[in-house]
């Protein structure tokens, strides 16, 4: 594949144990004085991160836990979007058993799953898909677009977005209520699978299913702290948290203030949602000046740190950093003015931070482990992803 459309399979691309290495927590250096790291030393980290990840499959073909595809499926992904393009071209022999893998867990109704979690596993099967760009792939592709679109939330009356959780998508039937991080993965997935179909519609061979778009962006007001756009209860009307994300209408991970006096709670922003957020708003094809759009910008370049996940400490801190990557990237910012007027050379800050968090044997891992981070298999995922994008602005 032609880097350039490569590098768009990057944009488009979502992500048990410990060895004891926690974070230490360090102040992030200024942009004047953060070295640059050359692209040499990210390829040579790029290339011990997959010989780690390749090594650590199990024999019959998944990665981590036979539960779970979306693991398998990121290791996948992020080997075919190493840089140079190799793994896609020629796929190697654990690749092959891994996608026999993923594959066996096709199911007739389109997922793509094990034991539940259904749309995070579909979406992250159906981008580890995509990013083959093997044309056997495109029927089991279908269906999974397919399911996908038919699980997006409509909990109320049909077609009219009248509860909070419309236009969503969660981790399983349509009829349980959607969140954030299940939503962004579904509609990174759909996004990046259209790459799969002509485009020319008459040209088109198979039918593309796809979400109800508006109804997506109805969702995500839902989960932006911004009032006025926003009219569902529990909206923070706290500066701090002003154009911020948190997790689903009613529930933050970073949770909420409640006022004394009326009883009411407001929930906080949180830094991996409102990066998830921003990148959510730019795949619904929202203006870059878009309201919503300026409004988490503000929020980011107020919280904009590499020591934490802004409001939820060391949790999803590799996460984090996947999509503070992605969305920048996303959004053209080359560096990044913070809101006391500063700017700041982010790629060459996160890159450096990664190569510093590497282990010896080419892993990534969190001592903080929600969300599965203390796997050294997925942490490794985010971080290679993470790195992929930036070493092709390195010089």
């Amino acid at each position: 594949m032609h880097r350039k459309h490569l590098g768009a399979l990057v944009l488009a691309a979502a992500l048990f144990w410990s060895l004891g290495l926690g974070l230490e927590a360090q102040p992030v250096a200024s942009a004047a004085q953060t070295p640059t790291p050359r692209r040499q030393e990210v390829h040579a980290a790029i290339e011990r991160g997959l010989v780690f990840l390749q090594k650590a499959q199990n024999p019959n073909g998944w990665w981590s836990t036979p539960d779970q595809p979306a693991i398998t499926a990121l290791v996948l992904t992020t080997l075919n979007l190493e840089p140079t393009g190799r793994y896609q071209r020629s796929r190697t022999s654990e690749m092959n058993r891994g996608y026999d893998y993923l594959l066996s867990c096709a199911r007739p109704d389109g997922s793509i799953q094990a034991a539940g979690l259904a749309n995070y596993n579909t979406s992250l099967a159906l981008m580890a898909l995509t990013s083959a760009a093997d044309t056997n792939f495109l029927p089991v592709a279908v269906k999974a677009r397919e399911f996908l679109a038919s699980t997006q939330v409509d909990l109320g009356v049909k077609g009219t977005n009248d509860t909070p959780f419309d236009g969503g998508v969660g981790y399983g039937s349509k009829y349980l209520h959607s969140d954030m991080n299940n939503t962004l993965v579904a509609i990174e997935a759909m996004r990046a699978s259209e790459t799969l179909f002509p485009r020319d519609s008459s040209a088109r061979a198979l039918p593309m299913p796809d979400l109800d778009w508006k109804a997506v962006v109805r969702f995500l007001e839902n989960c932006q702290n911004l009032p006025g756009t926003n009219v569902f209860d529990r909206v923070s009307t706290d500066p701090r948290d002003r154009g911020g994300f948190f997790y689903y209408p009613g529930h933050s991970m970073a949770g909420g203030v409640t006022n004394a006096v009326t009883g009411k709670v407001a929930l906080r922003s949180y830094g991996s949602m409102s990066y998830g957020g921003l990148l959510s708003y730019l795949y619904a094809k929202l203006g870059k000046e878009d309201p919503r759009v300026l409004a988490v910008k503000d929020w980011l370049r107020a919280n904009y740190t590499l020591e934490e996940n802004p409001g939820m400490g060391q949790q999803g801190y590799f996460y984090y950093l996947h999509l503070l990557t992605k969305a920048l990237t996303a959004s053209d910012e080359d560096r990044l003015r913070l809101s006391d007027g500063s700017e700041v050379s982010w790629r060459d800050q996160v890159a450096a931070r990664l190569l510093r968090l590497q282990r010896a044997d080419g892993s990534w891992g969190n001592a903080e482990p929600r969300w599965w981070e203390a796997d050294p298999i997925l942490a490794t995922c985010y971080a290679l992803m993470t790195l992929e994008m930036l070493e092709w602005r390195l010089p």
